[in-house]
């Protein structure tokens, strides 16, 4: 069967794109070897789906060319996005740093665009998974369970490798090899990260504590959570650094961000010789986390009798914890990929590839990789309305 454009992908990007070109009276397949669409969208901001954030702003991806997604994103902004969640009924409200939630649950995103896809006049093809694929001078061919399908473009909206537990594979970028595409190369992002069993020892008893923290990976800086695990840290904070971390380099942990914590001890003491320095601690951070510090460090006098080399090496540890994970949780856990089809082969306006015509890449396959809360979505968003506009 003949169409104007086959969809390998029914996630967000893919949807988007399938709504924009069925609006421009395309005829589109969406094809996907899941049984239910939008999977990532379900399971995202915890069910509530953080569909997008407030300061979407180029220095907020990772690429070999950040400003790649410039045009996509200007093109198709967060206010665009917000107006058809407005549209659609969903209540929403934001969180902090920019970052909007779904009031209810994520499924009313996923019942939008399949609302919109319908009207649009999309095709939607569940549990089929995708196969051969060849190209000819009329378009594409593509092989799948209901018999072979042709289309004057494809577009490739498969995902990364993240979440693998949701059917991710590395299919786009096979499909972005066969075509003679480059792919930067992919790692797990915003993802947990791991430590020896040195480090590890220390942190297990603290697992499930929270605490307000600046992480530092390189020339990058977090200030949010930071949350002890059995298997490391986690939180946003931990996640965030883990898109710049790389293998063999430290990070930087400020348990008490803005806090001078070697003068507040100092202080402690001079005034309050005969509290305990869990208690002092204890302002600034978890009460189990500041008994921990106590513990760890052997001490169990006051305040008064505490070595000022002492109160520096806690100071120490509360400001600067060094750290070198060993790796980090993989793609079982990660939100996202990082790297992918290499923006250098892609037309930035319409995502189209330079060399081969009616071929496009959007949302997650492509190397843009956002910030934790909801850049990634608006990636998503953006690059599929892009596409959509160009089928």
């Amino acid at each position: 069967m003949a169409w104007d454009a086959i969809i390998l992908g029914a996630g967000a990007a893919g949807m988007m794109a399938a709504i924009e070109a069925g609006r421009r009276g395309r005829k589109v397949l969406v094809i996907d070897h899941a049984r239910a669409a939008g999977e990532k969208i379900r399971i995202s901001g915890g069910g509530r789906c953080n569909f997008t954030n407030l300061g979407i702003a180029p220095e907020r991806f990772l690429s070999q060319n950040p400003r790649f997604a410039l045009s996509a994103l200007k093109r198709f902004t967060q206010w665009d996005f917000i107006a058809r969640i407005n549209a659609a009924g969903i209540a929403w409200h934001e969180k902090t740093l920019g970052q909007l939630f779904c009031d209810g649950p994520a499924t009313q995103v996923v019942a939008m665009l399949l609302r919109d896809m319908e009207r649009a006049g999309v095709t939607l093809w569940l549990d089929c998974a995708p196969g051969a694929i060849r190209q000819d001078d009329k378009g594409f061919a593509l092989e799948t369970p209901r018999g072979a399908q042709r289309a004057r473009a494809l577009v490739v909206a498969t995902g990364g490798k993240s979440i693998p537990k949701i059917g991710a594979t590395g299919l786009g970028y096979q499909i972005a090899g066969q075509f003679g595409l480059p792919v930067v190369e992919t790692r797990p992002a915003l993802v947990p990260l791991t430590f020896a069993e040195q480090e590890l020892a220390w942190m297990r008893p603290l697992a499930g504590v929270s605490v307000a923290a600046r992480v530092a990976a390189g020339r990058a800086r977090f200030d949010e959570a930071v949350l002890f695990t059995h298997r490391g840290l986690s939180g946003p904070a931990i996640l965030q650094a883990s898109s710049y971390w790389r293998e063999g380099d430290p990070i930087l942990v400020d348990l008490a961000p803005g806090q001078d914590m070697a003068g507040a001890l100092r202080a402690a003491k001079a005034a309050q010789g005969k509290t305990a320095l869990r208690t002092v601690l204890g302002r600034w951070l978890p009460e189990r986390l500041a008994r921990h510090l106590e513990e760890a460090a052997g001490i169990s006098g006051p305040m008064a009798e505490l070595p000022g080399a002492t109160l520096d090496r806690i100071a120490a540890q509360v400001n600067g914890w060094r750290l070198v994970p060993v790796g980090s949780e993989g793609y079982r856990t990660a939100e996202v990929t990082l790297g992918g089809v290499d923006t250098r082969a892609l037309d930035g306006r319409t995502m189209e590839a330079k060399g081969v015509p009616g071929l496009f890449f959007i949302g997650e396959v492509v190397d843009v990789t956002g910030w934790l809360g909801g850049y990634n979505f608006q990636w998503a968003w953006s690059s599929g309305w892009a596409a959509g506009q160009a089928l």
